[in-house]
């Protein structure tokens, strides 16, 4: 499965039926586009939907496919049997996996994985308490790359009222991370800001999330993608930082030693390294972006 899915920072979600703000979106900065079958899209529409990104999955190159998700309605609605053998058809063609809504019961990633084969990655999207008690499983289930938190129809769910800091959900939040690590995922997604003006807000909460352990965020709009990823590259001091450890402790030939006046020993190593590899992955994307 793909190694871009599993070091992605920003996932910019666009309606499925819209194929130029598709498109746009492949051309941003966005690591991975979610094209959505399930909440951008009515009712009415939902058909169409399906039919205008297969037709617009056609005239994009293999590089884009591969940057490409979709989400599908859930398990519970009229949408979702349909919805799983289109996405099938799409992760044939090589878009690189599936978004699981409102997910809650490995059955249906189990049944989701065997429609769709193996090159199909699964990215449950946790949003119900039912979800959040089914955790470790879920991410257990197999072809699951990552985890995402719908925290918005979690509140709604499990009746929670957030302040602005979203406190309340630092348990939650913590779940998502601690699961992620016991099933050996990768770092989870944290859910969207819905405030797409409000760079300061984008920002603070893409550095709860990278603090706390996520990997990445979810995007609403290509204004938060640049704001996101900037969070989740590490900065020149960081970079600097982690190379004089690294060197450090390569001096040593592997014992503790002192960099900046601080104590080094295998903890800080692996932290150097992680910040490294992040440097790297970010490194790739500006590349891939210029």
């Amino acid at each position: 499965m793909s190694e871009l899915l599993h070091h992605a920072s920003t996932f910019l979600f666009v309606p499925a039926h819209q194929p130029d703000r598709l498109l746009k979106a492949l051309v941003s900065s966005a690591d991975m586009v979610i094209a959505d079958w399930e909440d951008a899209v009515a009712p009415a529409d939902k058909a169409q939907a399906r039919t205008a990104l297969a037709v617009a999955v056609q005239n994009l190159n293999a590089a884009q496919r591969a940057r490409l998700l979709v989400r599908i309605n859930a398990a519970e609605t009229a949408w979702h049997h349909g919805d799983v053998a289109a996405a099938a058809a799409l992760v044939h063609a090589g878009i690189a996996g599936i978004v699981v809504p409102k997910a809650e019961r490995v059955s249906v990633l189990q049944a989701i994985a065997q429609t769709a084969g193996q090159p199909c990655a699964l990215v449950p999207l946790v949003e119900t308490v039912a979800g959040m008690d089914a955790l470790d499983v879920l991410a257990a289930a197999p072809q699951v790359v990552r985890i995402a938190f719908g925290h918005l129809d979690f509140q709604v769910d499990a009746g929670v009222q957030c302040a602005a800091d979203e406190m309340e959900l630092l348990p939650t939040r913590m779940a998502l991370v601690m699961a992620s690590r016991r099933a050996q995922l990768a770092q989870p997604i944290d859910g969207v800001t819905v405030d797409t003006k409000d760079a300061a807000r984008i920002e603070s909460d893409a550095r709860r999330a990278q603090r706390m352990g996520f990997g990445g965020k979810l995007c609403i709009h290509p204004a938060q993608v640049a704001l996101v990823n900037g969070v989740f590259s590490p900065t020149d001091t960081e970079v600097a930082h982690a190379q004089a450890v690294v060197q450090a402790i390569e001096a040593a030939h592997g014992g503790v030693c002192v960099v900046n006046g601080k104590m080094v020993d295998a903890p800080v190593l692996l932290l150097a390294q992680r910040t490294l590899r992040r440097h790297a992955w970010a490194q790739q994307r500006a590349a891939l972006s210029a």
